[in-house]
């Protein structure tokens, strides 16, 4: 063949600088979708988080299925007792509350 070892040194470095060619852009999407999606969706749980850490008795709240409670009592296993009418309590897990409608105010000493 006639094929000269000048020629074929240079197909295979065009190879590797396609490879680079691809590499710098797949990166740019990576860095644009962690701060466009990821980093928000984690700030959003972190709030969620605190939201549920600050959950405290006589707060109004709405559940995931979209019951509006009164929150009773605050178990150390994670639930809730809320109440959803008069004399009608039911256990809840914690994180099943959306969010809260109204705070409130801590007990003073």
């Amino acid at each position: 063949m006639l094929v000269t070892p000048a020629y074929a040194q240079a197909a295979q470095g065009a190879g590797q600088g396609a490879l680079g060619g691809l590499l710098v852009p797949m990166l740019l999407v990576f860095a644009i979708m962690y701060f466009f999606m990821i980093r928000p969706q984690q700030k959003k749980m972190k709030e969620h988080q605190a939201m549920l850490d600050a959950l405290r008795r006589g707060d109004q709240v709405v559940t995931q299925g979209g019951l509006i409670a009164k929150v009773t009592k605050v178990r150390d296993d994670g639930e809730l007792e809320v109440e959803i009418a008069p004399e009608v309590r039911v256990r809840v897990v914690r994180s099943s509350v959306a969010s809260v409608l109204s705070k409130t105010e801590p007990a003073r000493d």
